[in-house]
This record gives structure tokens, C-alpha cells and sequence, in this order.
């Protein structure tokens, strides 16, 4: 008898059919690259309708006419947002403000010349954070806040396109606090197309990843670090204003 060699199918194994490949028609690797591409092709197409959705939503904000809370917070990346909270903070719609996310090396007095707000409106009401570097920093900050303040509900004021990302960080920071949005609107989207400009394409576009991976985070539990500056980054304490 013919001693088996190393190369002889077992006795067990299944006849592998005449031209079989991983290749083939019906072969593993067709399979994953079939099903794997329909996969692609539904998670392309739920994050153009996202987008559209998102983008929809954002075109139609609009500040509420009237609105009271017990404080207020504007999330920083413009003056034009510092100047809306302020008039709110005037209006009595909140007895107190917090600007969070000011730049170290930004002092009160700068942000109380270019607001034109009065010494006297800005040293009992107003309250400066230099803690945050990003929209979840700006979360942590305003929640701490909060806390020592003793605040139940909060008006949040923000871009209309950054409001649902920031309103996201700040229930997922304080799910207690009631927290009411006020989009700041740089401009009429609702009227022009906005889409054939690039720079609002691409902001729109830039954010709504935001908001996506801001979703993602909260669904898995991935938790990315409390985006704040640590001690020695803060400015020293009693900076004039």
C-alpha cells in the first residue's frame, strides 16, 4: 500500500468542486464584499438623509420671542453671541450670565468694551470661564456652574448650526438642568442657497460630523476627556477688568 502523504485530503474533509475559488461566484470573499458594499451603500445614504435633516433643522431656527430662566450661558466663538446674551441678560430673561470658553489671555475688560456693556451690569451679573476648550468642555464648565450656583433651568446661547451638539454635551453633562436653546442666526439661510456657498457648505458639513460622532459617543459610552485646560493653563485670579 502507498504510504499517505502530508498533501491527502482527510477521509472526512468535503470534496472541494471542480474550479472552486474564495473567488467564485458564491465564494467568502464575494459574499463580504456584496454584503459589505450594501452595508456602505445604507450607511452613505442615512448620512445624507442625516445631513439634510440636520440641515433642515438648523435653516429653520429661530430665537424664541419670549423667554425667561433662572440664568443664562453663552458658549463662546463670536462677539455676536457675547452681545445677544448680554441684551437677554438686560431683558431680565436670566439673573445671571456665564461666558464660557473665553481665551486665557482674554480679559473682562476687553469683553465688556467690545459688548459696550456697563462696569456696573458686568460686575454683578456676569461670570467669565476660561476652564473649556471645546463644546464638551463648555458642557463640564457650565454644569459646574450650575452647581455652585444652584440654577434649575439655563438658557443656552449658541449658533443656531452648534445648538443641538451643545445642547446634546450639556444634558448628557447635567441630564437635571433645564436647558432651553436660543440659536444666535449669523445670517438668513432660510431664504438664500446657502448650499451652492462653500463656506456655509462646509461649516454645515463640519459640524453635522460633529453632531454624528457627539451621538456615537453617547450611544457606545466612549467618554473623550472633560475638554477642560488644567491648572496651570488658567489665568491667575482678580485679572482687571
Amino acid at each position: 500500500m502507498d504510504r499517505l502523504t502530508s498533501d491527502t485530503p482527510s477521509s472526512t474533509d468535503p470534496p472541494k468542486p471542480a474550479g472552486w475559488s474564495p473567488f467564485a461566484r458564491k465564494g467568502l470573499i464575494r459574499r463580504v464584499l456584496r454584503y459589505g458594499g450594501m452595508v456602505l451603500l445604507l450607511t452613505l445614504a442615512a448620512l445624507v438623509a442625516g445631513f439634510l435633516v440636520f440641515a433642515d433643522s438648523v435653516t429653520n431656527m429661530r430665537p424664541p420671542e419670549t423667554v425667561k430662566a433662572d440664568a443664562i450661558v453663552v458658549l463662546t466663538g463670536g462677539y455676536q453671541r457675547i452681545e445677544q446674551a448680554i441684551e437677554l441678560l438686560r431683558k431680565g430673561s436670566g439673573e445671571r450670565l456665564l461666558i464660557s470658553g473665553v481665551n486665557p489671555q482674554t480679559t473682562p475688560g476687553q469683553i465688556r468694551r467690545s459688548t459696550r456693556t456697563s462696569p456696573d451690569l458686568f460686575e454683578c451679573c456676569v461670570d467669565i470661564g476660561y476652564a473649556a476648550i471645546d463644546t464638551i468642555g463648555n458642557a463640564n464648565e457650565t454644569a459646574l456652574w450650575i452647581r455652585d450656583k444652584g440654577y434649575r433651568s439655563v438658557l443656552v446661547v449658541t449658533s443656531n448650526y452648534h445648538l443641538a451638539r451643545s445642547l446634546m454635551e450639556l444634558k448628557r453633562s447635567d441630564p437635571v438642568t433645564d436647558f432651553i436653546g436660543y440659536p444666535v442666526v449669523n445670517s438668513d439661510l432660510k431664504t438664500r442657497a446657502w448650499y451652492s456657498e462653500p463656506d456655509a457648505m462646509r461649516t454645515m458639513l463640519i459640524e453635522y460630523g460633529k453632531t454624528v460622532v457627539a451621538y456615537l459617543r453617547q450611544s457606545i459610552g466612549w467618554n473623550r476627556g472633560p475638554g477642560l485646560r488644567s491648572d496651570r493653563e488658567m489665568p491667575e485670579t482678580g485679572q482687571q477688568p
